[in-house]
Order: structure tokens, then C-alpha cells, then sequence
């Protein structure tokens, strides 16, 4: 995505069952498959730092073996090319309404600002 020379980062915001990521990567273009977005070569903070952020932690580990993501084009929220990594981490925040989200709820009871959906009176 591109095009310069230099090595870009992006930030990746996608949702995933009821959460919303974000995630740091140096290459992300289309896929090969239809309607799909691919990223490689994510990007953590370093292991030697003193103080750990547990989310980006808990990231770390779930993606520590993933070769590439293969996301669907319309779980996609935004992405932002960067100019640093200084202040650029990467997270995971439940949404209200999301999978699981509030039990004995119906699914799609509240939208991504927590509105319930109006009554047809």
C-alpha cells in the first residue's frame, strides 16, 4: 500500500465478535481472494520493556504464530499509514451489544454507540 521506499506502518482497526482491534503491520494490500484485506508483519512494542501493556500483551500471544490475517473487507473500520511507532499500540475494546457482550440479550439489541434500535409503534 505503499509508495515509498521506506518500510510503512499501518494501523489496522477491524471488527471481530463484538470487539474492535487494533493492530500495527508493515504490509497490507488486497487479498488474492475476493473482498478480502491481508496483513503481514505485524508489529508489537519491544519484549524489553519495563512496563507491559496486558492488552497488546495478550495480542502478542494470540497472533504470535500467525504467518498473515486474512480479514474480510467490510469487518474493516478504518487504516491509518504512520509516520512512527512512538505512541502507537495495539489493542482490543469490547463494544456494547457485541457477541456475548450482555447475556439473555438478543443479538443486535444495541448498536455501536450502545443505542437500543427504535420501537415501530
Amino acid at each position: 500500500m505503499s509508495q515509498n521506499g521506506s518500510r510503512s506502518l499501518f494501523r489496522v482497526i477491524f471488527m471481530n465478535q463484538g470487539k474492535s482491534y487494533e493492530i500495527l503491520a508493515r504490509e497490507v494490500e488486497a487479498s488474492d481472494l475476493f473482498g478480502f484485506l491481508e496483513i503481514r508483519d505485524l508489529v508489537f512494542g519491544e519484549k524489553s520493556q519495563v512496563l507491559v501493556d496486558p492488552t497488546e500483551d495478550g495480542l502478542r500471544k494470540e497472533f504470535e504464530d500467525t504467518k498473515r490475517i486474512i480479514l474480510p473487507m467490510h469487518s474493516i473500520v478504518r487504516i491509518d499509514e504512520l509516520d512512527r511507532q512512538s505512541r502507537a499500540r495495539a489493542r482490543v475494546v469490547s463494544l456494547p451489544g457485541g457477541a456475548g457482550a450482555n447475556p439473555g440479550t438478543p443479538a443486535g439489541s444495541a448498536n455501536l454507540y450502545g443505542v437500543p434500535p427504535q420501537k415501530d409503534s
